[in-house]
């Protein structure tokens, strides 16, 4: 069990990578490359003293500027997971100066839809029920049907004994 433990976790990082395309990846790279060529060739200093700010100011500005691209690429990916409108995202990303696109779009994105198992409905992935055949999608409190944790014992909202509730069967697996 601690082999499957491993390679699931190995999994899940490498699927958070493959979230950012190889065009973005390469785009980055590349951007590196030609901040440190306009620092170090096409705008040299004739004082040596000024080499390590020259390195420092390199690297950061290329450093960014690649972080920007990896993140332009994240995006582009990450709208189509939420079926969001990608072309004006991606506009507004790369339109607005200094990152504030970036931001916008992660404070205003679209939660992402999991389909219900039972009748194939896309549905928000916080639902606790399926609105079209009340699957129970995570464990509930039987009395007021908030959200409980699978070892709670009490309800955290109404007190009521969850132990006494009916489980379905494929959340006893958790207990």
């Amino acid at each position: 069990m601690n082999d499957w433990n491993t390679t699931r976790e190995q999994h899940d990082g490498d699927h958070e990578l493959q979230m950012i395309p190889r065009w973005s990846m390469v785009l980055a790279v590349v951007v590196f490359v030609a901040v440190q060529i306009l620092f170090h060739r096409i705008l040299p200093h004739s004082k040596a003293n000024l080499l390590p700010m020259r390195l420092l100011m390199g690297y950061s500005w290329g450093t960014a500027f690649a972080s920007y691209a990896l993140l332009i690429g994240y995006v582009s990916r990450d709208v189509k997971r939420r079926n969001m409108s990608a072309k004006l995202w991606m506009l507004l990303v790369i339109v607005m100066p200094g990152g504030i696109g970036a931001v916008v779009y992660f404070l205003l994105r679209q939660p992402i839809l999991s389909r219900c198992p039972n009748c194939s409905t896309q549905i928000n992935s916080t639902c606790n029920f399926c609105p079209q055949c009340q699957f129970q999608m995570a464990p509930v409190c039987g009395r007021c049907y908030r959200d409980v944790r699978i070892t709670d014992v009490y309800c955290k909202q109404c007190g009521h004994d969850c132990a006494a509730d009916p489980t379905p069967a494929r959340l006893k697996a958790y207990q």
